[in-house]
């Protein structure tokens, strides 16, 4: 039979319908819109009490003045977009469950369906149409459908994968000269470019990702094309990550599954997106099933979500977005995605967000209770990145946790933090804070260098949360090494002790520590630091190594680096006291170069080490 004479009008599909039947909807930028239109304005006496079911609605046509109208209800499995003012004001049912479980749903008739609205495209000479944007469930929903009803329409791009269907299996078509939904990029506001810088690092080459829309999306993507053989296994496909592709950070060289191919469900971007992903061999769509199966996820090495969060708490709980715009967000999909992201080898979850909102709220707080769309599976929360920092939440404590947390708040919120989190009996009650350190950390204090035998060693400034690290550092020193540093036989390096160290006046301290490990982790096996003089001019300066790091040229790069940063704030020099039995400290300074002035009483040498040429 000829498929053209399948043709009919949207209203002719319209009038098949009956009451209590259950309309599935193709999803999100793939939504029928000349049939959905159609079925919003028809006033006949058929359309009465159906339910539409829909994976994610945009409300584009299906909008929230016709969700109150009593002909239909709309069921959805995602809150979020306009859904989630629909769900609270009781005109959208929401269907709670992991995207991968819907197909099985619907194969055991779980969830019924009787008519099935989709959109495709023109069918090829061998009779095939693809699904195009959107490969959800559409196909299992056909199978089960006893009207199925195709929407044809010549803009959508044919892609490839999972997505082809014959055109025999429709009941009907009805031509669309309707566009499909697009979306513009969204304008990226300077705070996301600093969070996506702080955020590069903990993403390495080989990598898999999974990404959705937003400026977050769009600046990460931009701070990755340096990457080597990235992959991507992700729900949405954007504007962002064709960028990304087209780069040649990209390859899908390392991925288990889909191999060598970029893989999602749906493509939410703008019109030259979709010219793009037209029969390009470099992405495929496939199913929900497959795409947010956290064991199909989980095969992918390297696998890292990252996830647009709303607010965090000093515990870890994050509160996701809601609401318009909101996009894979929704608690059943960001476990889908860590779940995934814990099986994998080396995978990891990052969740990013401004410190503040735009109207100046802080997003990190003592607790998210009473925030929609909260997420409580913060033991699978990894990293929390804002523009002031990155917090590494794995194996802390919850007193760990808030430290890490407060640290990456905005500077003007961290008073209030510190003391709720005293109240709460989270923090210790004589926690130190310098409100002023907060405003002057020298954040642009970072760099990464290898040294003899390939160690690896990236430094930054010591912040207040690096005390019980800098307390092992201690404990791993031997009574030797103790005393080079300190100058006595001491013990021990209680909280008390140590929190005094690494609560930093940077107007008087700099102090720098190496860490070794991965990004946003690690282990800190050194520290350098200089202390001003009351006289502002010169600085007493003073190392720690890890002896299992030692005569690797740490220490010399340190001292290299702190002659740097002190000369930038204009001092005259350094001065350090040397036991004469500390033959590597007194190397360093008389193989620096520089001018060195030394004396040496009762066993201890007295260095003097001014800047002028």
């Amino acid at each position: 039979m000829d498929w053209k004479q399948k043709r009919v009008s949207a209203e002719a599909v319209i009038q098949r319908l009956r009451p209590g039947m259950r309309v599935f909807l193709s999803t999100g930028p793939a939504e029928p819109r000349t049939l959905v239109n159609q079925l919003m304005v028809t006033q006949s006496s058929n359309l009465q009490d159906l339910e539409l079911i829909q994976l994610l609605s945009l409300a584009d046509a299906i909008s929230l003045k016709n969700l109150q109208s009593h002909k239909f209800r709309l069921k959805t499995f995602f809150s979020g977009w306009v859904a989630d003012e629909a769900i609270a004001a009781g005109h959208v049912d929401l269907i709670p469950c992991y995207l991968s479980r819907i197909p099985a749903l619907l194969e055991k008739r779980k969830i019924r369906v009787d008519a099935v609205f989709v959109q495709i495209t023109p069918p090829d000479p061998n009779g095939f149409s693809s699904l195009g944007v959107s490969v959800d469930v559409a196909r299992l929903a056909m199978e089960q459908a006893s009207l199925a009803v195709g929407e044809i329409n010549p803009w959508v791009p044919r892609t490839l994968g999972d997505t082809f269907v014959p055109i025999s299996d429709f009941d009907m078509l009805v031509e669309s000269d309707m566009p499909p939904v697009t979306f513009e990029r969204p304008m990226v506001d300077p705070v996301f470019d600093l969070i996506a810088t702080n955020m590069e690092p903990l993403i390495m080459d080989g990598s898999c990702l999974a990404f959705s829309i937003g400026p977050l999306f769009e600046a990460v993507g931009r701070r990755l094309t340096g990457k080597q053989h990235l992959g991507i296994h992700s729900p949405f496909f954007s504007d962002a990550l064709m960028d990304l592709v087209n780069s040649g950070a990209v390859t899908n060289r390392y991925k288990e599954r889909f191999r060598r191919k970029s893989i999602a469900s749906y493509a939410f971007g703008t019109v030259c997106l979709l010219k793009w992903i037209e029969q390009n061999p470099l992405i495929e769509f496939q199913p929900v099933d497959k795409v947010f199966d956290p064991l199909n996820i989980g095969l992918n090495p390297r696998f890292v979500s990252i996830i647009a969060a709303r607010q965090v708490d000093i515990t870890g709980r994050i509160a996701l977005h809601t609401g318009l715009g909101n996009i894979a967000s929704g608690p059943a999909e960001v476990l889908a995605l860590i779940s995934g992201s814990q099986i994998s080898n080396e995978g990891c979850t990052i969740f990013g967000f401004p410190s503040r909102t735009a109207e100046g709220r802080p997003n990190i707080t003592i607790s998210i209770e009473g925030l929609k769309n909260r997420f409580d599976f913060r033991e699978g929360v990894d990293f929390v990145v804002t523009e002031f920092g990155v917090a590494s939440l794995k194996g802390l404590t919850l007193r760990e946790r808030a430290q890490a947390l407060i640290e990456i708040a905005h500077p003007e919120d961290r008073v209030d933090l510190i003391g709720a989190a005293k109240a709460e009996r989270i923090l210790y009650p004589d926690q130190i804070y310098l409100p002023e350190s907060a405003h002057s950390y020298p954040l642009q204090i970072n760099a990464c260098r290898k040294f003899k035998g390939g160690a690896e060693v990236r430094f930054r400034p010591i912040r207040p949360s690096d005390e019980e690290d800098m307390r092992r550092l201690f404990y791993r020193f031997s009574d030797e090494a103790v005393y080079y540093r300190y100058f006595s036989t001491l013990q021990a390096m209680p909280h008390t002790r140590m929190q005094t160290y690494v609560n930093v006046d940077w107007s008087q301290v700099m102090s720098i520590v190496g860490v070794v490990g991965a990004p946003g982790e690690g282990v800190i096996i050194a520290e350098a630091r200089y202390l001003l003089d009351p006289d502002g001019q010169w600085a007493e300066l003073a190392f720690v190594v890890d002896e299992s790091y030692q005569r690797l040229g740490i220490s010399t790069y340190l001292f290299q680096l702190l002659v740097r940063l002190a000369r930038e704030r204009s001092l005259k020099g350094f001065w350090a006291d040397v036991l004469s039995t500390n033959t590597a400290m007194i190397k360093i300074f008389k193989n620096s170069g520089m001018k060195i002035v030394m004396t040496a009483v009762d066993g201890i040498c007295h260095f003097r080490i001014p800047f002028e040429a």
